[in-house]
């Protein structure tokens, strides 16, 4: 069965081919591109990164099609996991804890997993809010700060634009507002940049073994 796969910021096309080499990894999807891949063939989509303000995004309609026409398509890690918590009854497979956190209603915007991205690599070139939740949440789980200070953390990350977020930008952010003392800012980047959570790295990784493991379901039978 021929798979596609749209990635790009949250897992790099050879990060994941050395999890499932069989795939076709094609960039962010946008409108339209789900149409494309069937029509070349594709029997299995999964879907990671797409485009939110660059180009047209792909609509919960275009999905719906594919499926009808009989296409499994998995998401996770980034709009994927949007349009998976929209669509899980109807049929698209959803994997990962961001899938998780939207599906439940414990996050809503898009705005938590946009990025600025490098039009050419795909690489990310902000941090994404999901993964700054993550990051400070760990840090609590170790005793490293308090869940107050993490919740205020978040509302002001929140406020940056995506565009704009980064750590080094929020503990800025942080110290003007009068939040952080200069003199305990870089004890926290530090801590930060030794806890980091890519949580839409993970996510992502699990979509590419949701279609590495139905490839080879569908290979046996």
């Amino acid at each position: 069965m021929k798979a596609v796969i749209f990635t790009g910021p949250s897992l790099s096309h050879e990060e994941a081919r050395k999890i499932f080499v069989q795939a076709e990894y094609r960039p962010p999807i946008k409108r339209g591109d789900a149409l494309k891949a069937l029509k070349d063939g594709a029997k299995i989509l999964g879907i990671i990164d797409g485009v939110f303000l660059q180009d047209v995004a792909i609509s919960p309609r275009e999905i719906m099609e594919v499926l009808r026409e009989g296409v499994i398509v998995v998401g996770g890690g980034s709009i994927g996991a949007l349009r998976a918590a929209e669509l899980c009854e109807l049929g698209m497979i959803g994997v990962g804890e961001i899938f998780r956190m939207f599906k439940g209603g414990e996050l809503e915007s898009d705005d938590e997993v946009a990025v600025v991205v490098n039009p050419e690599t795909f690489e990310a070139l902000s941090e994404p809010l999901v993964n700054i939740r993550a990051t400070l949440s760990a840090l609590v789980t170790k005793g490293l700060i308090e869940v107050e200070k993490r919740d205020r953390l978040i509302e002001i990350a929140k406020r940056l634009h995506y565009s704009r977020r980064s750590y080094e930008t929020l503990i800025e952010k942080a110290i003007r507002e009068g939040f952080i003392a200069k003199s305990g800012a870089e004890k926290l980047l530090n801590a930060i940049n030794e806890n980091k959570v890519n949580l839409k790295k993970l996510d992502a990784i699990k979509v590419v073994e949701k279609v590495k493991e139905i490839c080879l379901m569908t290979e046996k039978l």
